[in-house]
């Protein structure tokens, strides 16, 4: 959680996994003018089509990424964590592609785009994190089409439990304990499933002693077998490279 002091803390840490920031770039990062606000769950950050004018990075909480269909249905194609910087391609993009909306209670940095696309420019260190950021946001979303596209329901939902699981842990050992702050109507429109599907397929896994529910918070109790059914290789998120 992100506290007063160091707003800029957890994204630092992120960028940090991703590029070696000296002294410097972290001093450049904590200069950055800041708007902080608390928002509810269900709010939109950003709307499909409008000027990108902020970026946002997630304090605390949780967000998604997702496409609207001319129906009024939804496709998730992302995610969110503390210390997310969501959407940096409104650096180089002046109009959103897609919608940003939080998932639970959150807080949100806002910092505008004009000083995020200076900081690029000024700190090649910072340029090349925010830029292998993008290209990681760019493997996450192939290896969700597969995902959607050729795994089967429990595949699917397992797979969705191991990255969260790996981006919960910041890259290091997958936790034994997840907290899905998320719907399973949200979990279905990030699977392509329906609701009910969902929560069968998780009882499934409850069934096969591989995970443990507790409402929304799932305890793996067999990882390697979690990774198995969910054709999982975590080489797609880049943490160690």
């Amino acid at each position: 959680m992100a506290t007063d002091d160091d707003i800029f803390g957890a994204a630092i840490i992120k960028l940090e996994r991703l590029a070696l920031l000296d002294e410097q770039d972290r001093a450049a990062i904590r200069a950055l003018p800041v708007d902080v606000r608390p928002v509810r769950a269900n709010t939109y950050l950003m709307r499909d089509g409008e000027e990108a004018t902020h970026c946002a990075i997630l304090l605390d909480g949780f967000a998604c990424r997702q496409k609207a269909a001319g129906d009024g249905g939804r496709q998730i194609v992302s995610f969110h964590l503390p210390g997310d910087i969501i959407a940096l391609q409104t650096l180089m993009l002046p109009r959103a592609d897609h919608d940003v909306q939080t998932i639970a209670r959150a807080r949100i940095a806002r910092v505008p785009v004009p000083a995020m696309r200076a900081l690029a420019r000024a700190r090649p260190n910072i340029r090349d994190a925010f830029w292998r950021d993008t290209l990681i946001d760019a493997s996450i979303f192939r290896e969700w089409v597969l995902n959607v596209g050729r795994r089967d329901a429990r595949s699917r939902i397992a797979h969705m439990l191991c990255e969260l699981a790996v981006l919960a842990s910041a890259g290091g050992d997958a936790p034994d304990r997840i907290h899905l702050p998320m719907t399973q109507s949200d979990i279905a429109d990030a699977t392509g499933l329906t609701s009910v599907h969902v929560n069968r397929m998780l009882q499934e896994l409850d069934r096969m002693d591989v995970i443990l529910r507790n409402k929304r918070d799932i305890r793996i109790i067999d990882w390697a077998a979690l990774q198995q059914i969910a054709d999982f290789d975590a080489a797609y998120l880049h943490a160690a490279s």
